[in-house]
């Protein structure tokens, strides 16, 4: 009997990302920096005093003056 074995030939590119997804920083009851992930790797921080910072937080200011300008 002979016996074969199936492999999977996916490149990189067709494998599924992780998704992406956002973690705030809290220290003090404060929130500090914001954590870009992919999976369990970081990828960045975000200052959550920036625009960006406050789009991920929800503040209305932030949509507004992205509006603006």
């Amino acid at each position: 009997m002979s016996e074969t074995t199936q492999t999977e030939n996916t490149t990189p590119a067709e494998q599924p990302q992780e998704e992406i997804s956002y973690h705030a920083v809290e220290k003090n009851g404060t929130i500090t920096a914001i954590w870009e992930m992919r999976g369990r790797k970081h990828l960045r921080t975000i200052d959550p005093r920036s625009a960006e910072g406050r789009h991920l937080l929800g503040h209305p200011e932030a949509s507004e003056a992205a509006a603006a300008g």
